[in-house]
């Protein structure tokens, strides 16, 4: 790894400045590199996951890493320009002149995670390539198949100094992580993003993590509940709940609940009338996950939950391994239930009573800060409350995740959600330097502003300008 990494620097190096041709064509390069193998990547997605929907992976990893890379293709000459900035007052009439450059960085690690395993490997390079990087990309041990989709078909459109592709466990993950490299981003778990952020720190390594968290859900004032139940069962059972961004639980007012959890139901049963043969619903990725799943139920039914399987057909779950898991609403959580302690990471879903909007605010508020919180209701005053007292990465109004989807918008999280940010032009100014450049005028400024000794009047004139009153 130290080997591509040394020679992917050597490169960059040597090819400064990297033309804005150069970015434009490995950008296309890298689409083409998904649209021309998207049937073997969702083929890849599927043996990973033992079933993974074919259109949802269509949706989100192959349609989903082209998008990206078709708005820095656009964007780019615009983000790419000098960006003049500002000069005191009396330099800027004497000539002097400041800008801001943008500059890449040099070579890039990307750590990407299983749950969608070519999306965040190829929207994170939309923004490396643009700002004009190299990249290494380490993939999931628990996505072995697409990992070797990747390192295999790379090399058909990237010289190993542009992008490079390396797999395996732990260990391997722990030595990328120390790499020297330029800048890190880590999508994954807060708790390995500490030890990302532990290994990064001997080399300074400026890194962004893309971390999880609870995400709520809050049923506010005005709420349409059919439209509430509706929305959060498509989030919530996209891939399974196998999402940073997936709602992890939902406050509703108390006279409410029971109305939105009939609307959970509904909507999940309208879209999902069966589960196991259903080719639309993906299982959950393995045997660890399911059975962590399963005990975290267990666990919150032995401490007093009511908990509503949402299964439709009445099939047997039991009597397969497919590892298909239906929606599991869970009632009556309390604080001491492993559900409200930890990121669900799956088709479970807590319903939790507030009265007044100050009581879920809180119960927001006393939690880490989340990746993403939504709220559902038509009161602009309650909603302008909900967005000025509570702090998370982002935010979607009248619907869940929506938010990462738009280019233009910042992703990131706060705390331990995550820290830093990209897509867009953010992803492209995460990934590059941001050069300052002074020209001087061609005037004796350090004369004229008392700077330059002997001292005198034009000296205390200055320090009398400078410090005002």
């Amino acid at each position: 790894m130290r080997e591509i990494l040394d020679a992917q620097r050597e490169s960059f190096m040597a090819a400064l400045p990297e033309p804005l041709s150069i970015r434009k064509d490995r950008l296309k390069r890298a689409s083409a590199m998904i649209r021309d193998h998207a049937e073997r990547f969702c083929d890849a997605l599927s043996e990973d996951f033992g079933h993974r929907s074919r259109e949802q992976s269509m949706i989100t990893d192959i349609g989903g890493s082209i998008a990206p890379i078709n708005h820095a293709l656009e964007m780019l000459d615009k983000w790419a320009k000098p960006e003049k900035r500002g000069v005191q007052f009396p330099l800027g009439l004497l000539g002097a002149k400041a800008w801001v450059e943008y500059q890449p960085k040099g070579v890039i690690g990307v750590i990407a995670p299983w749950n969608f395993p070519v999306n965040l490997v190829m929207s994170p390079l939309a923004g490396v390539f643009a700002a004009g990087n190299r990249a290494m990309v380490k993939t999931s041990e628990y996505t072995p198949v697409t990992a070797a989709l990747f390192e295999e078909i790379a090399a058909r459109y990237f010289d190993p100094t542009e992008l490079a592709f390396v797999s395996g466990g732990p260990e391997v993950g722990k030595a990328f992580a120390e790499l020297p490299f330029d800048h890190l981003l880590f999508t994954g778990a807060t708790g390995i993003g500490r030890h990302i952020l532990h290994a990064a720190a001997d080399n300074l390594t400026p890194v962004t993590l893309e971390l999880g968290g609870k995400s709520p859900v809050i049923v506010g004032k005005g709420a349409d509940v059919t439209q509430v139940g509706e929305r959060v069962a498509v989030g919530k059972m996209l891939n399974a709940g196998q999402i940073c961004l997936a709602p992890d639980y939902v406050l509703v007012p108390s006279e409410q609940e029971s109305a939105v959890v009939d609307e959970l139901k509904s909507a999940a049963s309208a879209m999902y009338p069966t589960l196991l043969a259903n080719p639309d619903y993906t299982s959950i990725v393995n045997d660890r996950h399911y059975q962590r799943l399963n005990d975290w139920i267990e666990d919150a039914r032995s401490k007093g939950a009511q908990i509503d399987v949402v299964n439709p057909a009445n099939e047997d779950f039991g009597s397969t391994n497919s590892r298909k898991m239906p929606l599991h609403i869970v009632r009556n959580v309390t604080d001491d239930m492993t559900l409200m302690q930890e990121e669900i990471f799956g088709p479970v879903l807590p319903v939790r009573r507030y009265d007044g909007i100050d009581g879920a605010i809180a119960e927001v508020n006393r939690r880490d800060r989340p990746l993403g919180l939504y709220y559902f209701g038509k009161d602009g005053d309650e909603r302008r409350r909900v967005l000025d007292r509570t702090i998370s990465g982002g935010v979607t109004l009248d619907d869940v995740i929506f938010h990462v989807s738009m280019e233009d918008l910042p992703f990131g999280g706060v705390g331990p959600s995550g820290m830093g940010s990209y897509h867009g032009l953010d992803g492209f100014r995460t990934f590059s330097h941001a050069k300052a450049v002074f020209q001087q005028s061609k005037l004796d400024v350090a004369k004229l502003a008392g700077l330059k000794p002997p001292y005198g009047a034009a000296t205390r004139k200055a320090v009398a300008r400078q410090i005002g009153g």
